[in-house]
């Protein structure tokens, strides 16, 4: 088995493990949802347009996270109550870690995209575009979660995940900020050798 196959195997027994007594049901089907939709959407093109090894990976690490986001909800994930405790932040920042992965996989995905279609060559607006897309994602997220606070009344509160911050919405766009950032100011170079080294269409 190549490691694509490893990952696979891997990801359907979080997925499972996910499922099994999660927090709550409502809650882990609107968190875990996203994961099975990207599995779909790389998965099924995957022999049409094979992205870089790096970006299946983030991919990857993405979808555990929200798995276990799921699982436990975002505001009760053990370790991040635990470090919340430790160092006094009054919160469980999971899904902080969430929201950054929310800019930094966009950016990743989409520059990637643009590049090897030759669509837009790296620089200032390929970045622009990356970057657009990925805070237009987050704000479209924030309002799936809005409908979801409106429109039921059992889970909503775990799946929003504010712990009683009122400029929650806000700061989870930031983080996805920054992680966009992050991935063009850290990554940028070292992704783009990664896309020099695959066949470009």
């Amino acid at each position: 088995m190549n490691r694509y196959h490893w990952m696979l195997i891997i990801f359907f027994i979080v997925l499972i493990w996910s499922a099994i007594n999660p927090y709550d049901y409502f809650t882990w089907f609107a968190e875990v949802i996203p994961g099975i939709i990207i599995l779909l959407i790389f998965g099924l093109t995957y022999k049409k347009h094979r992205f870089t090894d790096f970006t299946y990976y983030i991919l990857f690490a993405h979808c555990l996270l929200l798995f276990v986001g799921g699982h436990y909800t975002y505001a009760k994930v053990p370790l991040f109550t635990t470090l919340g405790e430790l160092l006094d932040t009054g919160r469980n920042s999971y899904d902080k870690i969430g929201h950054l992965f929310q800019g930094f996989t966009p950016v990743l995905v989409v520059r990637e995209f643009l590049i090897r279609k030759r669509i837009l060559k790296d620089g200032i607006w390929n970045s622009i575009f990356a970057i657009s897309v990925a805070l237009a994602f987050s704000a479209f997220y924030e309002i799936i979660e809005w409908f979801a606070a409106i429109s039921t009344s059992t889970g909503a509160e775990d799946f929003l995940g504010t712990q009683g911050y009122e400029w929650d919405t806000q700061a989870d766009m930031f983080w996805a900020l920054i992680g966009g950032l992050a991935m063009l100011l850290i990554f940028r170079k070292y992704h783009n050798r990664l896309i020099n080294r695959v066949d470009v269409p």
